[in-house]
């Protein structure tokens, strides 16, 4: 039977790439770690790691043990943290993976709320690019997950969340549109010089493509991955970009003033997913935690004081000229 302090000491050693690193981290000398990961490649029956000079890297079968007992020692602790709660509240730690303009959008009352409402469940935002926040929910390191794409993986939950609007944004004072224009056609846009992701993240390409599809080529000055580096580049204005209002959401606080400019002929909308661990998987807050991702996303909508957030039910009346992407 499988001893859960050879699952931890196997999950460190994973993580920091060497049993001596490993070793320094558990605080345990190098020849018993060795000896208690000898004994779980007895008890599995196969190699578990790779060994070089330059450390090691799980075996495939060690890899899948790896993500297996991660999960399973993160389940233990809050088993036990619960049992050893006098309130019997839900408690627990919940990783949920935003992209950068859904934390602008959604991120701070999302922890707010978690923590008026359930100050026992640890909050744990990872906020990244989507595609490196759907490698994570693939991997099980994270419990929730809000994505661009419904087809991520066939193992997670996933289910509707909001759709929005991308506009093209550019700071009050720029004159790269007249200040007498209130939107833009895809033509204009593409004339005018553009800040924008890079070539693989996934909003570029398929911008691109919307572009492509219509004969049209971009003028791209900069790319950039960063969403704060992004915006302050086009409050420069070294350059106008195409985003949705989630980028310019916090930006009133620190005293700017924007221009989002939606594009007249070829509405540009994304549909945004939240994805989840299987049910039996899903922890009683991680659960809770998604119910008040839903909830906060809708309360964007309802709320209207943001343009381009709409419901999925927006899809059964969308116009010809509006694009999915």
């Amino acid at each position: 039977m499988l001893d859960t302090r050879q699952l931890r000491y196997f999950v460190q050693i994973v993580e920091s790439g060497s049993l001596s690193k490993a070793s320094r981290q558990l605080l345990i000398a190098q020849p018993a770690l060795s000896q208690q990961l000898a004994k779980l490649e007895d008890e599995v029956g196969r190699p578990l790691l790779h060994r070089s000079s330059k450390g090691v890297t799980p075996t495939e079968n060690g890899l899948a043990l790896y993500h297996h007992a991660r999960f399973m020692l993160r389940q233990l602790d809050q088993a036990l943290s619960i049992a050893r709660s006098d309130t019997g509240a839900i408690q627990g730690m919940v990783s949920v993976g935003l992209p950068a303009t859904t934390v602008s959008a959604l991120g701070l009352n999302l922890v707010r709320k978690i923590r008026e409402r359930y100050p026992s469940i640890l909050l744990n935002v990872v906020e990244g690019m989507s595609g490196h926040i759907g490698h994570l929910m693939r991997l099980g390191q994270l419990d929730l997950a809000v994505l661009f794409s419904s087809d991520i993986s066939s193992e997670l939950t996933v289910e509707p969340l909001l759709i929005e609007e991308l506009f093209v944004l550019i700071p009050e004072h720029s004159q790269l549109v007249p200040t007498d224009r209130t939107s833009i056609t895809i033509a204009e846009a593409a004339a005018i010089p553009l800040i924008l992701p890079t070539g693989s993240h996934g909003l570029r390409q398929r911008i691109a493509a919307e572009f492509e599809n219509r004969g049209l080529s971009t003028n791209v000055v900069a790319e950039v991955d960063s969403l704060s580096l992004l915006m302050n580049c086009v409050y420069d204005d070294i350059g106008a970009t195409i985003k949705p209002m989630g980028a310019v959401m916090q930006e009133g606080a620190r005293g700017r003033n924007w221009r989002c400019l939606p594009i007249s002929d070829a509405r540009f909308r994304r549909r945004n997913f939240l994805y989840s661990l299987a049910p039996e998987r899903l922890t009683a807050a991680a659960a809770v935690v998604a119910k008040e991702v839903k909830e906060t996303a809708q309360e964007l909508v309802d709320s209207r004081e943001w343009e381009g957030f709409e419901d999925n039910s927006v899809l059964k009346t969308l116009a010809s000229t509006s694009v999915m992407i």
